[in-house]
């Protein structure tokens, strides 16, 4: 796994993409199995469609979270911390859908002796709706810095400023 330090990132570079698909109903039925998630919505193409006025079973709202997670956590690798993420869920996904995680430094602080990456992040399908827009901030080590400790106390980024 590449160390990131916050020197080499760049406000409008963009983080690595996290696809997943195409989705299938044994997917979505999976996730709502090991969740114990038992709304019909999710595995009942019947009830969704007609008791719900669904277009199909849809993609669990915890699964969006969990791919969310893990797209900035492995951008932020072993050495990062993600300290705040926030997202919507704006939009339905269902069978068939590709999805797209995605993400973008929208900003950098520097917040000794660390520095803090912002990122806007969503997940698209493949028409290029983003149904769950959102961000996320990242404490990264500097170069020649100390790590970032684990588990990560953000008491020791002091009061911010401004």
């Amino acid at each position: 796994m590449t160390t990131i330090c916050f020197e080499d990132v760049e406000v409008s570079q963009d983080i690595p993409s996290l696809f997943k698909g195409p989705m299938t109903t044994a997917h979505i039925m999976r996730w709502s199995a090991a969740m114990e998630n038992w709304h019909p919505i999710h595995f009942d193409w019947r009830f969704a469609t007609e008791q719900h006025k669904l277009p199909d079973v849809i993609v669990n709202g915890s699964w969006k979270q969990h791919v969310m997670l893990q797209l900035v956590a492995d951008w932020a690798g072993e050495t990062g911390w993600l300290w705040k993420i926030r997202f919507q869920f704006r939009g339905m996904n269902v069978p068939g859908d590709t999805l797209e995680a995605w993400g973008r430094v929208v900003a950098k602080h520097d917040r000794h002796p660390f520095g803090v990456v912002d990122l806007q992040i969503g997940l698209k399908n493949q028409k290029g709706d983003d149904g769950t827009p959102g961000s996320a901030s990242v404490v990264l080590p500097k170069r020649n810095g100390p790590a970032v400790p684990y588990p990560f106390d953000p008491r020791v980024l002091g009061p911010q400023k401004g």
